[in-house]
C-alpha cells in the first residue's frame, strides 16, 4: 500500500519559522504586484491543480487488487470502526453504486456505503464535480507501480483520462517518490512503457508546450525519501530530457534546508520548472498561514522569480478530525495569501484525501451522513451549517481570485449553505410565453447562476444583478451580457402542456459565434441542440435565433448555458409547436374524432374563451370536451362560440373533391354554425347550418364538400356561431 503523506510529516510545533527574517522579505502588497511568471498561462500556470489519490476499492468492485484499498487498515476486511483508515465520511450522493461496510448505519439510517476509485462512473462523478467548480487540472498521483497496487493504478489512469475528456479537465501524472527503494531506475522506465502513452491525450496537461509530469518527495528529511541530491536531480533531468515541464512537490523548507528537507538540494529544487512545496500538518489557522506567508512564502516566490521557476503554493481545507476547518475560513485566508504572495498556480492538497481528513470532495453534511458508530466528524463540527460540496464551492471562488475574476480580499465571499434556488419574483414564468434574460432565479452564484466575473449595471433591477445592462432593443429592459464559455444562467418555468415548443431567442452578437449556447434541463440533458448566432454587427442590433425543445408540464428548471462568448441575450419567446395528437396525422379517407385536437394548446392548437368540460381525463391539455352518449361513446366538444378554433392534421392519400360529413347536435337550429379552412385560412367548406336536433347528445349528421391537395396538411374547424356539439367529422 502507498505510503499516505501524513506519516512523513513534521508536526508544525517541531517547526522553526525560517526567519532570516522579515527585513529582508518585500512587503506583501509589493510581493503581490511584482510576481512575473515564469511561464505563460497553460495547463498549470495560472490554474486551480487538485491533488487526486484516486486510490480507492472495495472488495467485489472488480479492481484487480481485490482490496478495501485506502479505506481499512487491515484491506482484506471491510472498514469498521475496529478497522478505520480514513478521517472523514464521504457524501454518497451521485455515485451509482456503493459497497457495504463494516459500520453501523447513518444518523440518517441509510445503510453505510462506499465508492470505489475503479470505476468510470465515479471517477466520471468527480471530474464532473471538478468541472462545475472551477478546478481546472487533476494531479493523479501514482506511487511504486511495480507491486499489487499497479494494475488498479493503470485501469484508474485511462478512466481519468477518459473523464477528463467528457468533462474539459486536464490531468498529469504526478509521481510520489515515497519508500520507491528503486525509484531512480523504475520512475523513467514506468513513464516509457505504461505513462508517456497519455500524452497524446486531448486531457493531458500542457504547459509551455510540453507535457506535465509531477514527482512528489525529493529531498525530504526521513527514511522514506532516502535518495541523494544527485540521484534525483538525474530523474529531473532525465524527465526534461524527454521533453516534459516537471513540477516537483517539495519538503516546506526547501529553499533554506532545514527542518523537513535535507541541507544540500536547493540546485536539485531549483531544476524543477514549478515548485509546490508541502504544507499539510505545518499549519492548522488562518495565523499559521499568515506566519507562514510572511515567513516562507514571500521569500520562496521572490527566489521563484529570480530563478524562472513557477510558483505552485499548496491551499488545504483543513484536516477535518483536528477542527482545523473554521468553516473555511482557515481555507480561505490561504487563498488570500497566495494569491497576494503573487503565486503562479495553486495546488489544493487534496481533491479525494479522506485518509488524511483534507478532502475538499463531497462530505457528510451533518451526522445524519456519517454511521452512528465512526466516531467521525461531519462538516458541521464547529456549529456552522456547511453543504457536502462546500470545500469545492470555496476553491471555485479562490481560483476565480487566482485568476483575478473578483478582487482580491480576505473575506470569505462563499456562503456555507446556499441560498435555495428559485424563480425570480417567487413565480415560475409561465410557458408558452417570453422569458426575460433579466429574469434569472434567484439563489447567487453557484446555485442560479454561474458567472466567471461580475459585470453589468442590474443592480438597479435586482440586488443580485450580475452581467446585466439596459437594452436599447423594442421594449428596452436589461440584457444579459458578458457572455463566457462555462457560464450559465437558470430560469423556473412552468409549462402549461406537455408537448414540442419553438424557442425564439433575442440576442446580438458583434461577429458570429459558433456553437453560441444552448438549452438544458435539470438532469443536464441538452434540449435545444447547439444554437448558432449570425453576427449582427453590434452589441444592441439584435436578431432572433431559432430552436425547438421537448417540455414535460409542470414547474422545471431550465439551463442556458454559454458555450463560447461574445453575444447578447435580452429575452427567449416559447410557443408551442403545433402537431398531430398521439403523434400520426389523420388518415384520410377516415374518421377524426373531435377531440382528437392537435397538441400545443392555447393559440396554437385551439384557441377558446373559457375553459369547461371535464376532457382532462382523456387529455392533459382538455379543453371543452365532454363524454358523450352517441354511438361509439368517447367525449364530444362542446361550449362551442363565436370566434373560438380548433386545429386537426390530417394526411390526405388522394388529391381531390371529399365529402365531410359531421356527427353534431344542437338544441335549436344554428345558422353559419362553422366551416373548415385550411392552413393559409381559405374557407373550404363554406358556411355550415345545423338543424334542430332536440338536445345536446340528439346527434345528427351534416355534410359539406371540400377539396384537398395530396399530403399531410392542417385543418381548422371555425366555430362562427355557438350552441351545438360536435363528435367527429368523416372525411370520405
Amino acid at each position: 500500500m502507498g505510503i499516505t503523506r501524513r506519516k512523513l510529516l513534521i508536526s508544525t510545533a517541531a517547526i522553526p519559522m525560517a526567519g532570516a527574517a522579515v527585513a529582508e522579505l518585500a512587503d506583501a502588497a509589493t510581493a503581490y504586484a511584482a510576481s512575473p511568471a515564469a511561464s505563460a498561462a497553460g495547463d498549470v500556470v495560472g490554474k486551480i491543480t487538485v491533488g487526486y489519490q484516486g486510490w480507492f476499492a472495495c472488495i467485489g468492485d472488480g479492481a484487480p487488487i481485490d482490496a478495501w484499498w485506502h479505506w481499512s487498515n487491515n484491506e482484506a476486511q471491510a472498514p469498521s470502526p475496529s478497522n478505520n483508515n480514513i478521517k472523514a465520511w464521504p457524501d454518497m450522493t451521485g455515485y451509482a453504486k456503493g459497497y457495504q461496510t463494516g459500520y453501523a448505519n447513518l444518523g440518517n439510517g441509510q445503510p453505510a456505503t462506499l465508492f470505489s476509485s475503479v470505476d468510470q462512473q465515479v471517477v466520471n462523478t468527480h471530474f464532473s464535480l471538478m468541472q462545475a467548480n472551477g478546478c481546472d487540472t487533476a494531479a493523479l498521483q501514482r506511487f511504486d507501480p511495480n507491486g499489487s497496487e499497479g494494475p488498479s493504478r493503470n485501469e484508474v489512469t485511462g478512466m481519468v483520462n477518459t473523464a477528463a475528456q467528457a468533462y474539459g479537465r486536464k490531468f498529469y501524472i504526478m509521481y510520489d517518490a515515497s519508500s520507491w527503494t528503486n525509484m531512480q531506475t523504475e520512475m523513467p522506465a514506468d513513464w516509457t512503457a505504461n505513462m508517456a502513452q497519455y500524452t497524446s491525450s486531448s486531457a493531458y496537461a500542457h504547459q509551455n508546450g510540453k507535457p506535465v509530469v509531477g514527482i512528489w518527495g525529493f529531498g525530504f528529511n526521513d527514511t522514506n525519501h532516502p535518495w541523494s541530491a544527485s540521484a534525483c536531480l538525474s530523474v529531473i533531468q532525465w524527465f526534461q530530457s524527454q521533453g516534459c515541464y516537471v513540477m516537483g512537490g517539495v519538503p516546506t523548507y526547501w529553499r533554506t534546508g532545514v527542518s523537513d528537507s535535507r541541507a544540500g538540494y536547493l540546485s536539485t529544487y531549483s531544476a524543477f520548472n514549478m515548485i509546490s512545496p508541502w504544507m499539510v500538518g505545518r499549519i492548522g489557522t488562518a495565523a499559521d498561514s499568515d506566519s507562514f506567508y510572511t515567513n516562507v512564502n514571500v521569500g520562496d516566490q521572490a527566489y521563484c522569480n529570480s530563478n524562472g521557476i513557477d510558483y505552485q503554493p499548496c491551499v488545504l481545507p483543513g484536516d477535518l478530525s483536528a477542527n482545523q476547518r473554521a468553516h473555511g475560513d482557515f481555507m480561505w485566508e490561504q487563498f488570500y495569501n497566495m494569491v497576494r504572495v503573487g503565486a503562479q498556480g495553486i495546488y489544493i492538497s487534496m481533491f479525494d484525501e479522506y485518509g488524511e481528513g483534507n478532502q475538499i470532495l463531497n462530505t457528510a453534511a451533518t451526522q445524519a451522513g456519517v454511521p452512528t458508530n465512526s466516531g467521525l466528524q461531519s462538516l458541521d463540527q464547529d456549529g456552522t451549517a456547511c453543504s457536502a460540496d462546500y470545500y469545492l464551492r470555496l476553491t471555485n471562488d479562490g481560483g476565480r481570485m487566482l485568476k483575478g475574476q473578483i478582487a482580491l480580499t480576505n473575506v470569505r465571499p462563499t456562503a456555507p449553505v446556499l441560498s435555495a434556488e428559485g424563480p425570480y419574483g417567487g413565480t415560475a414564468a409561465a410557458v408558452p410565453g417570453t422569458v426575460q434574460a433579466e429574469n434569472y432565479d434567484t439563489g447567487g452564484q453557484g446555485v442560479a447562476y454561474n458567472v466567471i466575473s461580475v459585470n453589468g449595471s442590474g443592480n438597479s433591477y435586482r440586488s443580485d444583478g450580475v452581467d446585466l445592462e439596459a437594452t436599447t432593443d423594442t421594449g428596452g429592459g436589461y440584457d444579459l451580457g458578458w457572455t463566457a464559455t462555462g457560464q450559465w444562467f437558470k430560469y423556473t418555468v412552468n409549462v402549461a402542456t406537455a408537448g414540442s415548443y419553438q424557442l425564439s431567442f433575442r440576442v446580438a452578437a458583434l461577429s458570429a459565434v459558433t456553437d453560441a449556447f444552448h438549452l438544458s434541463n435539470a438532469s443536464g440533458t441538452n434540449l435545444s441542440g447547439s444554437v448558432n448566432i449570425a453576427a449582427t454587427g453590434g452589441w444592441q442590433t439584435w436578431t432572433t435565433v431559432t430552436a425547438t425543445v421537448t417540455l414535460p408540464a409542470g414547474t422545471q428548471t431550465l439551463t442556458l448555458n454559454q458555450d463560447n462568448g461574445g453575444w447578447n441575450i435580452n429575452y427567449v419567446t416559447f410557443v408551442s409547436s403545433e402537431g398531430p395528437y398521439g403523434g400520426t396525422a389523420a388518415a384520410v379517407p377516415g374518421t377524426v374524432q373531435a377531440e382528437n385536437y392537435d397538441t400545443g394548446g392555447q393559440g396554437v392548437a385551439y384557441n377558446v374563451t373559457s375553459v369547461n368540460g371535464s376532457g382532462n381525463s382523456y387529455r392533459s391539455d382538455g379543453v371543452d370536451l365532454e363524454t358523450t352518449t352517441d354511438t361509439g361513446g368517447g367525449y364530444d366538444l362542446g361550449w362551442t362560440a363565436t370566434g373560438q378554433w380548433f386545429k386537426y392534421t390530417v394526411n390526405v392519400a388522394t388529391a381531390g373533391t371529399h365529402t365531410v360529413g359531421f356527427r353534431v347536435a344542437a338544441p335549436s337550429a344554428v345558422t353559419d354554425a362553422f366551416h373548415l379552412s385550411n392552413a393559409s385560412g381559405t374557407n373550404l367548406s363554406g358556411s355550415v347550418n345545423i338543424a334542430a336536433t332536440g338536445g345536446w347528445q340528439t346527434w345528427t349528421t351534416v355534410t359539406a364538400t371540400v377539396t384537398l391537395p395530396a399530403g399531410t396538411q392542417t385543418l381548422t374547424l371555425d366555430q362562427d356561431n355557438g350552441g351545438w356539439n360536435i363528435n367527429y367529422l368523416t372525411i370520405s
